[in-house]
């Protein structure tokens, strides 16, 4: 056999390599621009949002507490239903992180004064003081983080950890507040009201969104165990949110972490 005889062979290899080289490139490409755009989407929307209860505060058409826990519901919960927008890439899930990565680091520009932003400290924050961004706000953009890198669309455990913070947290402020008027025993800042919101509005958000994840084929679950699971998941957030222990760790930590933790627990059981 001469040399000759090989060159087809090597040709049609060469070839072919070159064309998968290039098909791979393309699709990298085609991703790229994909979550690219995702990403200015849903910027543009977290953008809009919180301008939205920025003016709605400044207007005195909305108590600033109560802007404070609706963008804090909602923020999280548009978060994870954007999800599913952006590409099948590993990449994805990077992408996606920009979002809350860019609203932390106007949180750490506003809270260090260094751009000055009274509508978003006035909507965002409790006692309208900028250092506050620091504290839960911050907190709870980088447990976005947490959740979209390490849990993304491929475990429920992130998706029920981020519905507790954001649902069940953020509701049970808003009711405690206003019909919590019997307190919790080993805690007077918190109430019976505020703890049972908790628990069912926490396990609803969590359930609705493991359905949406799984009507589009994110997830396959047996529902009967899925109840179960997410109320004893919520069952631990709402023991751990009762807790008179804000003062040293804020709920944006201890309820996602001790969700996490549950609901890790629970599902690969």
């Amino acid at each position: 056999m001469t040399l000759l005889s090989f060159t087809p062979s090597l040709h049609f290899h060469s070839t072919t390599l070159f064309s998968i080289v290039r098909l791979s490139a393309t699709r990298a490409a085609d991703s790229f621009l994909h979550d690219a755009g995702a990403t200015a989407l849903v910027l543009a929307g977290a953008y809009v949002l919180v301008l939205c209860f920025d003016y709605l505060t400044q207007q005195n058409l909305l108590q600033q507490r109560l802007s404070r826990k609706l963008v804090h519901i909602l923020s999280g919960v548009l978060f994870m239903l954007s999800w599913p927008i952006f590409s099948t890439s590993t990449e994805a899930r990077y992408f996606a992180s920009v979002v809350p990565l860019f609203n932390g680091l106007r949180l750490l520009v506003n809270g260090l004064s260094l751009v000055p932003n009274e509508g978003l400290v006035k909507s965002v924050t409790r006692e309208g003081n900028p250092e506050e961004l620091l504290r839960g706000p911050l907190y709870y953009v980088l447990i976005l983080i947490l959740c979209a890198l390490v849990f993304w669309r491929e475990s429920p455990v992130g998706v029920i950890s981020l519905a507790m913070m954001c649902g069940g947290d953020g509701v049970a402020d808003i009711m405690g507040r206003k019909y919590g008027s019997i307190k919790i025993p080993y805690n007077q800042k918190k109430s019976w009201a505020g703890s049972i919101s908790m628990f069912l509005f926490g396990s609803l958000v969590s359930l609705g969104m493991l359905y949406y994840y799984t009507y589009l084929g994110y997830f396959n679950l047996n529902w009967m165990e899925t109840v179960q699971k997410v109320a004893f998941v919520s069952l631990v957030a709402t023991a751990v949110e009762s807790l008179p222990i804000t003062e040293v760790v804020d709920d944006n930590i201890s309820v996602p972490l001790a969700s996490m933790a549950a609901a890790y627990l629970s599902f690969s059981m």
